[in-house]
């Protein structure tokens, strides 16, 4: 019993190597507690001085200033709260979409680079060039140009089909009159997208242990497509749609995209692209050649090859650099300030502006952005884990 003993007393002694590292990391987070406490009370101490109001009791008060474009409803005498709610939503919006749209070109345009066509892996390789090599910003101010000065006005858009409209007042295009339908078609995606992602495990399964390929696109497309089309029966197969129609000095009904949202998505969207597509060339290229020339022995098209061999074993080296540039693009919306997208840093501008507390508006702004950047970061790490190959 004495000899069980001695190992425990052992892990209580400073030569334990575990023992100093948790004493280290509690004296490390102890101090950094105490430099945050000290420059807060500090911060705090010298407002008082100089007679500045602090606290976050302003947010329960009218904002008293209008939002150009909100996903919720919201009304000038609403409260601070709901108006940073809105910048939220907005900043949210434009960043989900953007990293949607840009994983999608992003991925296109670096398979692209590999292209058999001289043409394609030219005119990949002058977008990458191009779009990385010119500041964000300026990319920002000359969509908005387009989308305000070069677009026909309102009074006389170009149409499409007459359905949507296109002009300076932004893209107007048809949209379902929301009801019961359209909710259980959502809840039929959500379902389809799980019952998806369940067939495609399958078929990944399926194909290591017998080489045979099934459909791992179009089936769980009609699997999806099906569950939706489910829903909206059951909930009565509704067709009403809200149609635009030019009016008098703007486009009625339908639902409507504004010049500013289009130019920070499309700034967003091409800019980040640009550097995911040399992420995924990058992790292509990392794919050892003969892994190329095993998938032709066993009769894979080029495309097939790419799809299943290739981009699988790539995910490993695309993850993690492709995590940064989520990050990037989400905090890189914030530079939507600058033509007038009412993001939540255009909304604290606002809010400080009119209440003066700097601080608070400055905090509120940095707790959001910190929030979704370490929410998509444990998503991808998650992910990650997932997608690496398990090595024995």
């Amino acid at each position: 019993m004495a000899e069980g003993a001695a190992p425990a007393r052992r892990g209580r002694s400073w030569r334990s190597a575990a023992l100093r590292g948790v004493i280290y990391q509690i004296v490390a987070v102890a101090a950094l507690g105490l430099v945050i406490w000290y420059l807060a009370h500090n911060t705090l101490v010298n407002m008082q001085v100089r007679g500045i109001q602090s606290g976050f009791g302003f947010l329960e008060q009218p904002a008293g200033f209008d939002i150009g474009e909100s996903v919720i409803r919201y009304d000038a005498l609403d409260p601070y709260w709901k108006a940073f709610l809105v910048g939220v939503l907005n900043t949210l919006r434009v960043s989900a979409l953007g990293i949607v749209l840009a994983t999608v070109l992003g991925t296109l345009l670096g398979v692209g680079r590999f292209a058999r066509n001289a043409l394609v892996r030219g005119l990949c390789y002058g977008y990458v060039e191009l779009f990385r090599n010119v500041p964000l910003l300026l990319q920002l101010v000359l969509w908005y140009i387009v989308f305000t000065e070069i677009l026909p006005a309102v009074t006389e858009p170009i149409v499409l089909a007459n359905l949507v409209f296109l002009s300076k007042g932004g893209v107007s295009f048809p949209w379902p009159v929301w009801g019961r339908g359209q909710n259980l078609a959502l809840a039929g995606v959500v379902i389809g997208a799980g019952l998806a992602w369940a067939w495609r495990r399958r078929a990944r399964r399926h194909f290591e242990q017998t080489g045979q390929t099934t459909s791992t696109f179009w089936l769980p497309l009609a699997i999806v497509v099906g569950a939706m089309l489910l829903g909206w029966v059951a909930g009565g197969a509704p067709t009403a749609w809200s149609i635009p129609k030019p009016g008098g000095f703007l486009i009625e009904g339908g639902i409507a995209a504004t010049p500013e949202f289009l130019a920070v998505l499309f700034g967003l969207v091409c800019y980040t692209a640009a550097f995911m597509a040399e992420v995924v060339r990058a992790g292509i290229s990392s794919v050892s050649h003969g892994q190329v020339e095993a998938a032709s022995s066993i009769g894979l098209s080029k495309s097939q090859a790419m799809r299943l061999v290739i981009l699988p074993q790539a995910l490993r080296v695309i993850i993690p650099p492709m995590t940064s540039q989520y990050l990037n693009l989400t905090k890189n919306s914030s530079l939507a300030v600058a033509i007038g997208y009412p993001d939540v840093v255009s909304i604290a501008n606002t809010s400080l502006n009119q209440t003066g507390r700097a601080v608070e508006c400055i905090a509120i702004v940095m707790a959001v952005y910190l929030v979704t950047s370490l929410s998509t970061s444990a998503f991808m790490n998650w992910y990650n884990k997932r997608a690496a190959i398990q090595e024995r």
